[in-house]
């Protein structure tokens, strides 16, 4: 206890500078989870909210509910959602880690202080471990597990054997890659005690807990998670090749980083970081295809090259299943092999090279930390500036992540793919955050605030033209970026009333904008636009039929087009594929504005695109 407490005093004073971190990533979907389990404290998961401007139902996380319960209990405790006291309680998770850690190294390190020391300083763990997602508290509870298996497996502990079998049970309600833990438990009782009959079910308990939670959901509510899971994976394509092998890239990349002094050692487990650093090397120049085939090559080499100690297979076994089960590449999906990897650094690496290790990955994460603080806190400030202008007014958040939750926190809606905003509303938005589209309903926007958000150092974690796999490698292969571009901009847009101009509207008119006011997507293609169920235009009144013209593919549905002006129906026809025009007797419509509304009867959606498509609009209006 006595070389434990200081390194426990060493997480409580990284933790301490960023107990004011904002909401960041995910953060906000884990709180919506444990708002609604305020009112169904059974089903937190159960929550709707729009994502990407569509509503989802978060069954379909691929998180169990355990951090949401977490949540759950410091909102009813706290009353609100309260950024200090909820990241001062989850630096528990952080402390239960490191005491886990302190633990395996002392039985597998010549070096256990310096081991820790090194687990502690991981960049991923030192940026994630102030955020409220599961990561850092899946990886406590994971880490106290082995722990407490290696204890029980080496004294026949029943006691060790029950922590274990809680802690990993508790694990695998906060992710589903709990169920790596099997093999690697398992393959260290073979070598251990394998006799020992009274563990082996024990190993399985991961399948055990995810298996009953889903069942308890089916029973429950009437689906499968997983099978809302898969839904949405085919709907968004997140398991597709393409996804697959970035993932394996951008954890190749990540590799080199979890513990910088190993990156100089070639013995024994190590040889899986200097196997990946030429591909990890590659991932900081190079951002191209051909990369994702090196890399995923590179870490099939690496895998096979492991030798058959209990921590390398621990590691092979983690990184294997990594690059199956996730699509998105993060950095952070390599925390559970932190620990092993930081041990064989302790092992093989001198003194004098750990503590040049410790001091390059502190001064790092820290920087990398830094970065991710200013970042989300820009969007803190900025929609904290914004508090005059949005009293009184509807206004819309047209993002996710940070900017989402400080939005909505000020009285803000979520804005939905294709929605109409209404002159006199407002839009706060962020090209990075994932903006959708939208239509002004006749109005056009008007800037009231921009902020460029650009933090002090020039690291970067995620960002405009930033080629970083830190989040996400949809936006490159390196584990992290250096620029000095910002990162976003925050914008607050005003719509304006605007007459419209044309009374006959092409679609790839730059007045089109501004006329459409909701069911009609992008230009495509330089002069085309797909419509929904219901488009509705707004036209300069004109002594002329109204008139479109519109092309029905192949694969469309709808088979029959109405068009109304304003209530009234005008003209109505039934859709074959090809070409056509619908026209209406002559009209007359009195006033500034006419609105024409275009309906067809069926939509379908194709794999990856989530719009209603109906048929294709080239021009609309009097003619």
């Amino acid at each position: 206890m006595r070389r434990l407490l200081p390194l426990l005093a060493f997480v409580v004073l990284l933790r301490v500078p960023f107990l004011t971190q904002p909401i960041q990533g995910d953060d906000v979907y884990y709180l919506a989870a444990a708002q609604h389990a305020q009112i169904d404290p059974w089903h937190p998961h159960h929550a709707r909210y729009v994502f990407l401007g569509k509503w989802v139902d978060m069954r379909g996380h691929p998180h169990p509910p355990g951090n949401a319960w977490v949540l759950a209990g410091l909102l009813a405790v706290f009353g609100d959602i309260r950024e200090v006291p909820f990241h001062a309680v989850y630096v528990v998770f952080s402390l239960v880690a490191a005491a886990a850690m302190w633990s395996l190294s002392q039985r597998f390190s010549s070096r256990p202080v310096w081991a820790t020391l090194l687990f502690l300083v991981t960049p991923a763990l030192l940026v994630n471990g102030n955020s409220l997602e599961a990561d850092v508290p899946f990886l406590a509870l994971w880490m106290a597990s082995f722990a407490l298996w290696v204890e029980a497996v080496e004294r026949r502990s029943v006691m060790a054997l029950t922590g274990a079998t809680a802690a990993m049970a508790a694990a695998s309600l906060f992710a589903y890659q709990a169920v790596a833990a099997i093999p690697i438990l398992a393959f260290y009782l073979w070598r251990r005690a394998r006799d020992w009959r009274t563990a082996w079910p024990v190993a399985l308990t991961p399948v055990v807990v995810i298996g009953g939670w889903q069942v308890w959901e089916r029973i429950s509510s009437g689906a499968l998670p997983a099978s809302v899971l898969a839904g949405y994976f085919q709907s968004y394509g997140l398991q597709s090749l393409a996804n697959k092998l970035r993932n394996g890239g951008a954890l190749v990349a990540h590799l080199p980083w979890v513990v910088v002094p190993a990156v100089a050692a070639g013995a024994g487990g190590l040889r899986i970081i200097a196997a990946a650093f030429a591909a990890g090397v590659g991932a900081v120049a190079v951002d191209s295809n051909p990369l994702f085939w090196v890399s995923f090559g590179a870490g099939v080499l690496v895998l096979i090259s492991l030798p058959r100690s209990f921590l390398s297979g621990w590691i092979l076994i983690f990184f294997a299943s990594a690059l199956v089960l996730f699509f998105a590449g993060s950095a952070r999906y390599l925390l559970p092999i932190a620990a092993p990897l930081a041990i064989l650094a302790s092992n093989h690496v001198s003194p004098r090279g750990l503590a040049a290790g410790f001091a390059v990955q502190l001064a790092l994460g820290l920087g990398l930390a830094a970065v991710n603080y200013q970042h989300w806190d820009g969007y803190r400030d900025f929609v904290a500036s914004l508090r005059r202008e949005l009293d009184g007014r509807r206004v819309w958040v047209n993002a996710e992540l940070g900017m989402k939750f400080y939005a909505e926190t000020e009285g803000a809606l979520p804005l939905e793919q294709g929605q109409a905003v209404r002159p006199g509303e407002i839009v706060i938005s962020s090209p990075l955050a994932f903006a959708g589209n939208f239509t002004t309903g006749g109005g056009t926007l008007t800037t009231l605030a921009e902020r460029e958000i650009r933090p002090a150092l020039p690291l970067r974690l995620i960002g405009l033209g930033v080629r970083s796999a830190w989040s996400t490698a949809t936006l490159g292969l390196r584990p992290f970026d250096i620029s000095t571009t910002p990162v976003d901009v925050a914008r607050a847009q005003l719509v304006v009333e605007r007459k419209p101009a044309l009374s006959w509207l092409p679609m790839n008119a730059p007045e089109a904008e501004s006329q459409i006011v909701s069911g009609v997507h992008n230009v495509e293609g330089g002069g085309w636009r797909w419509m929904g169920a219901r488009a509705v235009l707004l036209l300069k009144p004109a002594p002329a039929p109204l008139r479109v013209e519109y092309h029905v593919p192949a694969q469309a549905v709808a088979r029959k087009i109405t068009l109304r002006l304003g209530d009234r129906v005008v003209a109505a026809s039934a859709l074959a594929p090809g070409t056509h025009s619908l026209a209406s007797d002559p009209q007359a419509p009195p006033g500034d504005t006419a609105t024409l509304v275009i309906e067809v009867d069926r939509t379908f959606s194709v794999p990856g695109d989530h719009r209603e498509l109906g048929i294709i609009l080239s021009g609309a209006g009097f003619r």
